[in-house]
């Protein structure tokens, strides 16, 4: 992850948590027609997304705040492939510095090239985390956040009124690092973009292309599982936790 104002952990999870909302939509099948609530756009996404077996995009990044210096921008890839119990992900990140950020639902490993580090945890620790969650299966959409309308001074063009509809989602736990998210969702049903506030008033704008939902179901299952595996090059600390 890109690191501004926290450790490289700390900040890979605030990132990590709120990316995970992508996977509650994916193509969520969002009927455009008339005005609907945001609860009732939540339960299309809750439905759509438990229906998602394996998800694959391409992102970019830009974070700003007062804590984040002259502020920063990031892209990449990232892989989600839900197997029952241990889920899978990885957050590649190509620009500006190799990261990369790998769960193969037993340990989460986080490496930053920059640092020479790679962090081993236990999986088990992002259970305490709401969006991972739900994407593990134990998480519910409705029960975990309030729904609501985009803020106000959310910002918003024309265009942006006229293509998407944008919902507020707040967790409703208090220990998540993530403040609140907007999402962006498309007439095709398609998350194209993200507004995320931390719990330092840091803003980080991620904007998705090349969304592909299901397919990792097409590839053998050794193409599969080397996808998630990750070897650090030589001289690379390793720090368990």
């Amino acid at each position: 992850m890109i690191c501004y104002h926290s450790t490289p952990k700390t900040s890979a999870r605030i990132i990590l948590s709120a990316f995970i909302i992508v996977l509650l939509a994916g193509f969520s099948g969002i009927a455009f027609g008339g005005e609907e609530s945001p609860a009732a756009i939540g339960a299309r996404l809750q439905a759509r997304y438990n229906r998602i077996k394996s998800l694959t995009f391409d992102f970019t990044q830009q974070t700003s705040g007062q804590l984040t210096g002259r502020g920063g921008s990031g892209s990449g890839q990232a892989y989600f492939l839900k197997t029952g119990k241990n889920s899978k992900m990885l957050w590649n990140y190509s620009s500006p510095d190799k990261q990369v950020i790998l769960s193969d639902g037993t340990t989460l490993s986080m490496y930053f090239a920059k640092q020479k580090q790679m962090i081993i945890t236990p999986a088990d620790s992002l259970q305490q985390d709401i969006t991972y969650s739900f994407f593990s299966g134990a998480g519910d959409l409705e029960h975990d956040f309030q729904i609501l309308p985009p803020d106000p001074e959310v910002g918003m063009t024309d265009t942006d009124r006229k293509s998407f509809k944008i919902i507020k989602l707040v967790p409703n736990t208090p220990r998540s690092q993530v403040n609140n998210i907007h999402v962006w969702v498309t007439s095709e049903s398609v998350i194209q973009r993200m507004e995320i506030r931390d719990s330092f008033d840091t803003v980080t704008i991620l904007n998705f292309s090349n969304i592909k939902v299901d397919s990792l179901a097409a590839e053998n299952s050794q193409t599969v599982n080397s996808l998630f595996l990750f070897t650090p090059p030589e001289g690379t600390e390793i720090i368990h936790q």
